[in-house]
């Protein structure tokens, strides 16, 4: 579908963003990993993690095992207190650059005409729901298990990707009180969430950043 940047909007309509790829120009998690590891720590486990990242790309093991793996390398054990400082940090001083400007100029217009706005990623929520307590938006997100206090690497539930998408949005919302449903995404894990629209948009936004 053809983008037009110009559109007006009903306010008795809700828009749901894909975040990492749509809105930013970067996957937010390996990012997040770097902030909070360093990037040399990080790039040397890239090292140990490459059997695993094989095996990934080659379909061997789900997206949802792969993830658990990373975070488990190199977060398991960290206090979930200093995992949401970090978190809430990056989201200050990092997240911003990522951002494309496009995708947010048209989360903007949405907010200006009332228009519900929802995030809805597979990321984990810690560092996307700060930002989105900035702007009143509501946050549909991959939630991380705690133990004792601490990080497992664990995911709560599933992986919010793909169907599960769907599933988290239809849980929260009726789409039948909404005369209008934007979506937006750019992978085809995001096409079940697209479906749900009246109007989809995919892969929509220029790699343009603020």
């Amino acid at each position: 579908m053809q983008y037009d940047f110009m559109k007006n909007y009903s306010d008795n309509s809700i828009a749901f963003f894909d975040f990492d790829g749509t809105l930013t120009s970067k996957d937010t998690l390996i990012e997040l990993l770097k902030f909070a590891r360093g990037k040399t720590r990080f790039y040397a486990g890239l090292v140990v993690l490459s059997p695993m990242l094989a095996a990934f790309k080659a379909r061997l093991i789900s997206n949802q095992r792969a993830k658990e793996i990373m975070l488990s390398f190199y977060l398991k054990g960290m206090p979930a207190e200093e995992f949401e400082s970090i978190c809430k940090d990056f989201a200050a001083t990092h997240l911003p650059s990522l951002f494309r400007k496009p995708a947010l100029t048209e989360l903007r217009r949405h907010l200006q005409n009332d228009t519900q706005v929802v995030i809805v990623s597979a990321s984990p929520e810690n560092w996307i729901l700060p930002w989105c307590q900035q702007f009143n938006i509501k946050c549909i997100a991959t939630k991380l298990k705690v133990r004792d206090g601490k990080i497992t690497g664990k995911i709560s539930g599933r992986n919010c990707q793909g169907n599960e998408k769907v599933k988290h949005i239809l849980k929260k919302y009726n789409l039948s009180h909404y005369t209008k449903i934007y979506a937006y995404g750019d992978t085809p894990d995001d096409l079940p969430m697209l479906s749900l629209a009246t109007e989809s948009f995919y892969k929509p936004f220029k790699e343009q950043l603020i």
